[in-house]
């Protein structure tokens, strides 16, 4: 039975949830387990670590601190903006998150953190910046490439 390495793809279950019990995605309900290539970045970096030596039918559960899942909050992404540059019809609430476009195309979720007749002031980090988050996964199937010798 193959063990998860660096570059193995994994199809597996997973809850995504707070050290409080918060749970925020929950695969485990699913009829269809989802399926990564560890090395990729589609995972957070520390869930990819927690899950090498893994083994087709197991469990685990970890917390993972934000320098190794989605980062610290970084005050400099911390904006206001101009309200006439947002949609007169979108019904704006504290906590709503939106997804905003940079100038090279990449789309980035802002959190609304206020806003007046004038301003919207958001957070750019992303919304579990500077979390503790608690993963628990539970693997369903370990690929490995075979390894080429030249």
């Amino acid at each position: 039975m193959s063990m998860i390495n660096n570059t193995s793809l994994v199809t597996l279950h997973y809850r995504l949830g707070l050290t409080d019990d918060t749970i925020i995605e929950d695969s485990f309900d699913d009829v269809e387990p989802m399926t990564v290539q560890l090395g990729a970045g589609e995972m957070a970096e520390g869930l990819e670590l927690a899950l090498l030596g893994l083994r087709a039918g197991e469990e685990q559960t970890i917390d993972i601190g934000p320098d190794m899942a989605f980062g610290y909050v970084d005050e400099t992404m911390l904006r206001a903006l101009p309200r006439i540059d947002f949609d007169p019809d979108l019904e704006l609430v504290e906590g709503l998150i939106i997804e905003f476009s940079t100038p090279e195309g990449h789309s980035l979720p802002g959190t609304i953190l206020g806003f007046d007749e004038n301003e919207v002031r958001i957070d750019l980090n992303h919304p579990l910046a500077g979390q503790t988050v608690r993963y628990s996964v539970k693997i369903i199937e370990v690929v490995n490439k075979p390894v080429v010798l030249n």
